[in-house]
């Protein structure tokens, strides 16, 4: 066991702490009644859902959750809380759900109707931005006959009145090169698709599910400040004609009903599926910025002033990314995706938010059991001609991304930088003793390598927990797999 000051929050630059006390009245306001957290499920040692739930969401009065799969464990320790819950399904399942409607009723089944008594269902979110442009058109085809017939196993699950079905949909399916959101329209690739699912979810009465990744955008739009995305009032307004947009969420939402009202769907309500801001794996990616995008974004929903082309309007719902780090989400984006948790992998705060606690503190998750008090790092004093290829093994089948220029271990040199892949390695191999192997190169210390805010963790010890894992969602994957080809 560990106490919780192993990971001590990173303080806060004096200016962020100036730019949030300017901001709010905001301490004293409520989050907007429907904001709610992201929870991913793409870790090593992933804190034990029973510990998330009564360890941080209910302690510090979470309202909602969006779990991005359907854990039986998270939905199992959701039962009698009264939290709202959206559930995702993962792009994989889309191939399999939209071929066969037994697969359908099987996955509703399981993960929704046996759940019903006990959870609030809201949502089912199908497929993770399956319009993202890296991801080639694969899962397009899919999505919306996967919705569809989700939907009618709802229906014969007597459950169509309880809860809808949305579709998540990446930002840039509608964004354009310009960053006047009069501009914006789907783009054409996606158009015939697009029409498909605005018809789906217009005809059941569905809102639109937009995925925002402002920290993405920055980097992209070289012309825009740091101050338009942290929602500072010094900002300097893009004009749009006659309007002016002060901040890159108005402009985002009002591009996204640009797009719509092009399409013919000018009225559709819209749910924000993610909006957050990392912090750490890359330059701008602090907990400082973190800090002051999450109390923007929750003090500006909760004034309700709307945007230019919807006053007074906010988005339905919006979903804060993320609840936890997750060291093994993919980083095609950018090393900071790995970081994007409100709370470290192991529950604890690394900055303040008011996710429904209002001015209180975020209260950790208590008692966590972590692996033993040892290390793995470079031996000195061995020879060092094949290091390089064993911090490049090392950093390949772990998570390196806080060494990523602008990370918190990026200033830590050699040998530390080596130190830190092999220990990173170790830990996710349950501090096996192979684990710390690397030729020779390893040494195991009970003395923590630690430099600083560069810190070296500790696992998770989940030898006894049960816990959702990616394994399981490949299982679940080969029996929709065998519904679809055998049942139909």
């Amino acid at each position: 066991m560990r106490p919780s000051h192993r990971h001590p929050p990173p303080p806060l630059a004096p200016g962020v702490l100036l730019v949030v006390v300017l901001l709010l009245p905001s301490s004293a306001l409520p989050p907007a009644a429907a904001v709610g957290v992201n929870w991913g499920f793409s870790a090593s040692h992933p804190l034990p859902a029973t510990q998330v739930v009564r360890g941080l969401l209910l302690p510090n009065s979470v309202p909602r959750v969006r779990l991005s799969a359907a854990s039986s464990d998270a939905l199992a320790a959701l039962e009698g809380t009264g939290v709202a819950v959206t559930v995702g399904v993962p792009n994989e399942l889309l191939r399999p759900l939209a071929a066969s409607r037994k697969a359908a009723a099987a996955w509703v089944h399981d993960n929704v109707t046996r759940y019903s008594s006990g959870i609030r269902f809201e949502y089912i979110a199908v497929g993770d931005e399956s319009f993202l442009l890296s991801h080639m058109q694969q899962y397009q085809s899919f999505v919306v006959s996967a919705a569809a017939n989700i939907q009618r196993a709802l229906n014969d699950a007597k459950l169509s009145s309880k809860m809808k079905v949305v579709i998540p949909c990446s930002s840039d399916a509608y964004q354009n090169t310009s960053t006047l959101p009069s501009k914006a329209y789907f783009r054409p690739e996606v158009n015939e698709t697009m029409a498909e699912l605005l018809s789906f979810l217009a005809n059941h009465s569905s809102p639109f599910m937009v995925e925002l990744n402002p920290f993405l955008s920055f980097q992209h739009k070289k012309n825009l400040s740091l101050d338009y995305y942290l929602f500072q009032l010094l900002s300097h307004p893009i004009s749009d004609g006659h309007i002016k947009y002060d901040n890159y969420f108005d402009a985002s939402i009002d591009a996204l009903i640009t797009a719509l009202t092009k399409a013919g769907f000018s009225n559709m309500d819209i749910i924000v599926g993610r909006a957050g801001w990392p912090s750490d794996g890359a330059v701008n990616a602090t907990p400082a910025i973190a800090q002051s995008f999450m109390t923007g974004l929750v003090n500006h929903l909760a004034r309700k002033s709307g945007t230019p082309l919807r006053p007074k309007v906010i988005p339905i719902e919006t979903y804060l990314f993320s609840l936890l780090d997750e060291d093994q989400r993919s980083i095609a984006s950018g090393s900071y995706e790995r970081h994007h948790g409100i709370f470290t992998f192991d529950g604890q705060a690394k900055y303040h938010v008011n996710l429904g606690q209002g001015s209180k503190a975020l209260k950790n998750a208590p008692d966590v059991d972590y692996l033993p008090s040892k290390w793995c790092v470079l031996d000195n004093n061995r020879d060092m001609s094949n290091v390089s290829s064993s911090f490049s093994v090392a950093c390949s089948n772990a998570d390196c991304t806080a060494l990523s220029p602008g990370g918190s271990c990026s200033g830590i040199g050699w040998p530390g930088n080596v130190s830190y892949a092999f220990n990173n390695y170790y830990q996710q191999h349950d501090q096996s003793e192979e684990g710390c192997n690397f030729n020779g190169l390893g040494l195991i210390t009970t003395v923590d390598p630690s430099v600083g805010n560069c810190l070296f963790t500790l696992a998770i010890d989940t030898s006894t927990a049960s816990s959702f894992h990616p394994i399981l969602a490949m299982l679940q994957i080969l029996v929709l797999c065998f519904c679809t080809y055998s049942l139909v």
